[in-house]
């Protein structure tokens, strides 16, 4: 994510959170039942309020807001959540205040293929340049209503992130998974009161919150949280003493901005080796510092071991042109953008008008104004117009990309500068994630301090380099530690999927991983190279998960990508093929 933060999400799915706190309830329940048995837990502080639901009679939803999640939070302002429910889940009776309703769980009740015990949890992770997620103030039907008429259940947490610190209240990494690990720990906590199933709790987010619904899906039940959780008094057992999960059954994905460990290597080596101005112009250490970035991730991602489907092992190897531009890695990643692009053909009735994207990133080669292509082939010759980089074959419709720089020059320019993740300054949004709080942004990638020692004396010679650049800086902050004593490499591992899912990395097979995985992002993204997601959905499935849904959308940018259809009735039908397979 860009410095500036992104705060726009597109789409109707977690767009939709913003709605949520602006409308006031009305309506009265009818349903008349029993009050509900006692439980014979000892109290805790955490059992869900039975007699506190509000009821929508006029779209029959029983809801509650402000809900604590944790016995001790550090800040009420974000740690609570609500609860959305249809109504045909609960039997009610009205309490005497005559606005809320004493509710037991109704076994029978269903909606579509969904009854009170097999409903899917839906949790929106709604954290734009992993900020804050506000909590409900208020209820808005529209917003949750796609969710209930198909049957889920909607749970939605407030979240700490970058955007809650204060001076004194840090919302900087883990706290944001923190929290959403805590929330999930609640409902299983009251699984008995709740409707819904705790064993199909899903998590849908885009950009940085598909990154932060990314870490908690890879790193479930992760003792490097444990500390984190206790902190704030989340549930770490039942009533009967047993440990409870913060495992979830599925993430939906769009645009994750996420693997941030390797992102300042990938970011070069995908695309900023094929730009020369600003921070990449000739004469600017910068310039020798993306090359060298490129070159490093190289060595990286040949250390990940990463396979295709096939099992073969996908490496970088040294080019003629370019840095390592050839090896079974780099077809890899030419297979996968001709996939996106082959889909769009096949997808697309022409004659196709364009238009430009509304806001930054589109493709960069896209016309300022709309533009129509009367076939497929004059859309390839405009794709083609500055260099031939796609093959077509007219009598099959079959399109093959030819080479990554014609792509990126294309399709996919870098939008950001050198040191696109963990500024050199310091500079970027994810420095702040790894921050201590307010305006106190913090070194966090060990493979860009290694780049910048190895290089140093090099780049001092150049006249815009400046001596706080240097590697002495990132030892000073990888030091820093947090409030529980833990080190910016501990908070970077937690935060870094592949620690989990990489058996190169140290916590491989240490977490309870997703089962379920749907990942959808824009291909013309310049906030974050096509190997974010491309190794996120190879490590997934050389873990050995066999759920991965994975596609690249061709023409979009950094959006709530889909090829055809909604953002929010894709993943709803996603949910329902894995909940009734």
């Amino acid at each position: 994510m860009h410095v500036s933060r992104r705060t726009v999400i597109q789409g109707t799915g977690v767009a939709a959170l913003a709605a949520l706190g602006a409308a006031q309830s009305t309506g009265t329940a009818s349903a008349a039942a029993p009050s509900p048995k006692k439980t014979s837990a000892k109290a805790t502080g955490l059992e869900l309020d039975s007699t506190a639901w509000s009821y929508d009679a006029a779209n029959d939803v029983y809801y509650q807001l402000g809900i604590a999640y944790v016995t001790n939070p550090a800040t009420t302002d974000y740690e609570n959540l609500s609860i959305y429910v249809p109504g045909a889940y609960l039997t009610a009776t009205p309490n005497s205040d005559g606005t809320t309703y004493t509710a037991t769980v109704n076994r029978k009740g269903t909606v579509g293929k969904y009854s009170a015990g097999t409903a899917p949890i839906a949790i929106p992770v709604n954290t734009p340049g992993y900020s804050a997620q506000s909590p409900a103030t208020s209820y808005n039907f529209n917003a949750v209503s796609a969710y209930l008429a198909a049957g889920l259940v909607y749970v939605w947490p407030g979240l700490r992130g970058t955007s809650s610190s204060t001076d004194t209240l840090t919302g900087d990494a883990p706290w944001g998974v923190t929290d959403l690990k805590a929330a999930v720990r609640y409902l299983r906590y009251n699984r008995g009161i709740l409707p819904g199933s705790t064993d199909s709790v899903f998590l849908f987010g885009m950009s940085g919150g598909g990154a932060q619904d990314t870490v908690a899906g890879s790193s479930g039940d992760s003792s490097l949280y444990l500390p984190y959780l206790r902190s704030i008094g989340a549930a770490m057992e039942d009533a009967d003493g047993r440990s409870l999960s913060d495992a979830v059954n599925g993430v939906m994905a769009w645009c994750p901005i996420t693997n941030l460990a390797e992102a300042n290597l990938s970011y070069e080596w995908n695309m900023g080796q094929f730009a020369s101005t600003a921070t990449r112009a000739a004469g600017t250490w910068t310039s020798a510092y993306s090359g060298d970035l490129a070159g490093a991730y190289a060595t990286y991602v040949n250390r990940l071991g990463l396979r295709d489907e096939q099992g073969k092992r996908l490496q970088l190897t040294r080019s003629s042109s370019g840095t390592y531009l050839a090896g079974s890695y780099y077809e890899h990643l030419l297979s996968v953008i001709t996939t996106s692009l082959n889909n769009f053909l096949a997808d697309t009735t022409f004659p196709y008008t364009y238009t430009p994207p509304s806001g930054p990133p589109g493709p960069p080669s896209a016309a300022a104004a709309s533009t129509t292509f009367e076939t497929a082939a004059d859309y390839i010759a405009y794709l083609n117009s500055s260099s031939t980089w796609v093959d077509y074959d007219s009598g099959t419709g079959k399109a093959t990309v030819l080479s990554l720089e014609g792509f990126v020059t294309s399709q996919k320019n870098a939008s950001k500068p050198v040191g696109a993740f963990d500024g050199y300054a310091r500079g970027q949004t994810e420095n702040g994630v790894f921050g201590t709080g307010l305006d106190a942004p913090l070194h966090f990638a060990p493979l860009t301090r290694d780049v910048i020692a190895k290089n140093e004396t090099a780049y001092a010679a150049y006249s815009d380099w400046d001596s706080s650049y240097g590697a002495s800086a990132y030892a000073s902050d990888f030091a820093e530690a947090d409030s529980i004593g833990n080190d910016v490499a501990w908070r970077a591992n937690a935060y870094n999927p592949m620690y989990y899912l990489s058996p190169a990395l140290g916590g491989y097979r240490r977490s309870q991983v997703a089962p379920h995985w749907r990942i959808r992002t824009g291909i013309a993204q310049g906030d974050t190279g096509n190997t974010t997601e491309i190794n996120l959905a190879l490590a997934l499935r050389n873990y050995g998960i066999g759920s991965v849904d994975f596609a690249t959308v061709w023409a979009q940018g950094h959006t709530q990508a889909e090829r055809t259809g909604s953002a929010t009735a894709n993943f709803i039908a996603w949910v329902e093929s894995i909940v009734t397979k």
